[in-house]
């Protein structure tokens, strides 16, 4: 048992020794190793002494046991058998070595402390442990510790041989091991003392030309000599060598190939350590250029490189002294853009993971000449036209198209600078050069627009438009783009642009004279000014009302001025919405007759000539009085209020309405048909009038029929039951002998009664009780209708069995 372990037995001793005692004892295991077991009891009241015992259960061997003393609570009982299952027994006893009280506990004991038979070291971080396996164990520990403690750790395994990770390169280690089983851990074996090996070194390589691998490390501690060995891919063969450097060169390799190098490093004991392997590829070899020539890519150009592929190469890049370049894993890539009239030295390299090759041997080549420009035309005389450019380096022919707006073409080929073609007035001509190399076309170039003079309209048809102005109309001709109409008299110039072959010329001087010319122009070449003109006359000038006088209600004289020559005929107009009343003359005056009422009218004339007529002169407004509306009708809606209504009346824009009696008038003005007057007294004869007045205060008086307003409704109205279901209605009267009915209104049945005139009480018979009516009592008219604006009341008629009982007053509502 270790020093460890007897120190915890003994604190448990010391702590027991301070325990209370129980009349029972209690058992369990501590601990066990292979051959021995730690037993923990609990103290027992009066106990002297405990004694442990140790039976094996599956085997005839001897028990052992082991006595204490009455203060202790933990022992050992040793000389047990590893890996057998005991039963523990503890008995506490007094001083007569009388058992007073036991407790028993089965355990098994660990397995046999294996024997470690040897330690190597492969791997610089890590130990190789062949060990004796034990019966029984169901797995191992090994242990690793370092001589100063700096390093400690168990690992886990299941059998012989294990090994022990995260070591240091070239360190001594303590090594021990223990078996497993489910009582626990054996005692460790005899340690045995190994060192790692040295660390591998870290190779790094590059490859300096297609033919060379030099491969470098960090020197690594502890190591005595390097053995580095290279190998091609997909080869057997293997270079190896040792030295004491920490680079090597290898020459004389193959282009565009993987080698594979590997290093291992020895220690003084002469111990090989780790090997660490690295994989480079040479250099490719230089490419062979092949091919040059121009392509498009898209819509920009493009020069093709090809070339021979070189062994090993992952990706090649071609590159221009014009500072273009691509790279393609193929044997073929594009410069692009390309311009024109360029010259171009271009080379091919080839590369992979070790690096570039050398650059191919440069190739020249000149890209497809630039198109010819400027273009420009020089037009000798009407119809001989040339085009012309300056010359173009690397060219050695040029091709001229132009191109005629309505689709006609002419072609020229030249080895000069210039073109000559036949162009006609009035078209526009399209015009671009091409030219040509060995290398191809030039892009096309620009184009020249050159658009000759317009020809001049032939047709020109003049006519007027209106009395100050002149329309134009003519057929578009070639080439104009715009037309400038000119319209002269003495200094005066009338001008008009349009896209249109139609024109009007507008404020011209009335009754003269033009010269008028159509002049063509297109935004390029300006106006053809050697165009004919023609001559038109304007219309006559307008006349100017001077006065209107009024001959009588119906008639009119109109008075006005004679602007142009004699023989001018003027027609007066006089018009209103409906109709139009015209007198002609070749004075300055004339009448119009038979002017109906309610209208308005303007006033005016014109001149008229063979040229056409002239502006209408300003009008000067005529009205006749407004007419009376000619129905008009007085109806009464409540006691105090009418509404009057008549008909629409010509040339009348607002209504005064009047009623008119000794009691009382009423007023009402209003733009519409119909107006609603209160104030009216019942009872009462009104005379009615009205005043018709238009917009511009014209008034009409119009008179009417009388109207007589209803008599006055009846008031305090009142409903009295009466002997054999009977009711009398009663009401305090207007005075006069007026006519009146009363009504009642249920919701089963409805009744009336009318008294004899100027009375104000009725009787009504056979009255259904149990329904509440609606008594109303009013006036008749004159043709015997009852009015239907008085006052409702609400009375309830209750029963007292068969007959009527309580009549009782609800409140008044008003008619419906």
């Amino acid at each position: 048992m270790g020093f460890i372990n007897w120190m915890v037995i003994f604190a448990l001793i010391g702590r027991g020794s301070q325990s209370s005692a129980s009349s029972e004892i209690t058992v369990s295991i501590f601990t066990v190793t292979s051959k021995s077991m730690t037993v923990q009891w609990s103290r027992c009241s009066g106990a002297s002494s405990y004694k442990i015992t140790a039976t094996s259960k599956n085997s005839l061997d001897a028990s052992a046991f082991a006595q204490f003393g009455a203060n202790s609570v933990m022992g050992s009982i040793n000389s047990l058998t590893p890996n057998n299952m005991y039963i523990i027994r503890a008995e506490a006893m007094d001083n007569s070595l009388n058992v007073l009280s036991q407790a028993e506990v089965e355990e098994t004991t660990a397995s046999e402390v294996p024997t470690i038979n040897m330690a190597t070291s492969k791997q610089s971080e890590s130990m190789t442990v062949e060990f004796t396996q034990v019966s029984g164990a169901t797995s191992y520990i090994l242990r690793a510790e370092t001589a100063d403690m700096s390093f400690f750790c168990e690992t886990e395994v299941s059998s012989s041989p294990g090994t022990v990770l995260n070591l240091q390169a070239y360190t001594d280690y303590t090594l021990s091991v223990m078996s497993v089983n489910s009582g626990g851990r054996s005692q460790p074996s005899l340690p045995v003392v190994a060192k790692t090996v040295v660390a591998a070194p870290k190779l790094s390589s590059t490859s300096p030309s297609n033919d060379t691998i030099v491969v470098g490390w960090e020197p690594v501690d502890h190591v005595l000599l390097y053995t580095i060995s290279i190998i091609m891919e997909g080869s057997d063969s293997r270079v190896k060598l040792n030295t004491t450097d920490t680079s090597v060169t290898f020459s004389g390799l193959e282009a565009g190939t993987t080698y594979c190098i590997k290093g291992n490093a020895w220690d003084p004991e002469k111990r090989q350590g780790d090997d660490f392997t690295v994989c480079q590829i040479t250099r490719p070899c230089i490419p062979g250029l092949t091919e040059l020539e121009v392509r498009m890519v898209g819509s920009e150009a493009g020069l093709s490189v090809s070339w021979a592929p070189s062994q090993g190469a992952g990706e090649y890049l071609a590159f221009s002294s014009e500072g273009l370049n691509c790279t393609s894993t193929t044997g073929t890539c594009t410069l692009a853009p390309v311009g024109c009239g360029q010259r171009h030295t271009v080379t091919v390299t080839a590369i992979n993971e070790g690096g570039p090759s050398i650059p191919s041997s440069p190739e020249e080549f000149i890209t497809f000449p630039c198109p010819p420009e400027p273009l420009h035309v020089e037009e000798t005389k009407a119809g001989n036209c040339s085009v012309l450019w300056d010359a173009i380096p690397y060219t050695d022919t040029y091709v001229a198209f132009i191109k005629r707006d309505d689709g006609q073409e002419e072609r020229c080929n030249t080895s000069s600078t210039s073109c000559n073609y036949h162009c006609q007035c009035g078209y526009t001509y399209l015009m671009t050069v091409f030219a040509f190399s060995l290398s191809g076309s030039s892009p096309p170039g620009p184009v020249l627009n050159y658009t000759t003079l317009p020809c001049c309209p032939e047709d020109v048809f003049i006519s007027l438009a209106s009395p100050g102005t002149l329309e134009i109309m003519w057929s578009a001709v070639r080439g104009a783009e715009v037309y400038e109409t000119r319209a002269v008299e003495g200094s005066e110039v009338i001008l008009c642009n349009d896209t249109a072959p139609v024109c009007a010329l507008s404020d011209l001087t009335c009754n003269t004279p033009y010269s008028v010319v159509v002049i063509p122009c297109n935004e390029i070449r300006g106006c053809n000014h050697t165009c004919r003109s023609h001559t038109k006359e304007t219309a006559p000038c307008m006349p100017e009302i001077l006065n209107v006088t009024q001959i009588n209600t119906t008639s009119v004289n109109v008075s006005f001025s004679a602007p142009n020559r004699a023989g001018t005929t003027y027609k007066v107009s006089v018009v209103a919405q409906d109709n139009r009343n015209t007198c002609t003359s070749r004075g300055t005056s004339c009448e119009i007759l038979d002017l109906p009422c309610g209208e308005v009218y303007e006033v005016s004339a014109i001149a008229t000539t063979t040229v056409g007529d002239s502006f209408p002169s300003y009008s000067i407004p005529l009205e006749t009085a407004p007419c009376c509306p000619a129905t008009l009708n007085v109806e009464q809606v409540t006691q105090a209020m009418t509404n009057v209504t008549w008909s629409m009346a010509r040339g009348t824009h607002t209504y005064m309405t009047s009623l008119t009696s000794p009691k009382g008038n009423a007023r009402c003005h209003t733009l519409d048909t119909h107006c609603l007057m209160g104030c009216i007294t019942c009872g009462t004869n009104y005379t009615v009038s009205m005043e018709a007045i238009s917009r511009t205060g014209h008034m009409s008086e119009c008179t009417y029929h009388g109207f007589s307003s209803s008599a006055c409704c009846p008031s305090g109205v009142k409903l009295y039951r009466m002997a054999n279901n009977t009711l009398r209605v009663y009401w305090r009267s207007t005075g006069g002998l007026h006519n009146y009915t009363a009504k009642m209104v249920g919701s089963q049945s409805n009744y009336t009664c009318t008294p004899p005139p100027g009375g104000n009480t009725c009787e009504v018979p056979e009255i259904m009780c149990g329904d509440v009516y609606n008594v109303v009592v009013a006036p008749l008219t004159q043709d015997g209708a009852m009015v239907q604006f008085c006052p409702q009341r609400m009375y309830s008629v209750s029963c007292s069995g068969s007959n009527v009982g309580m009549v009782i007053y609800r409140g008044k509502r008003s008619l419906d």
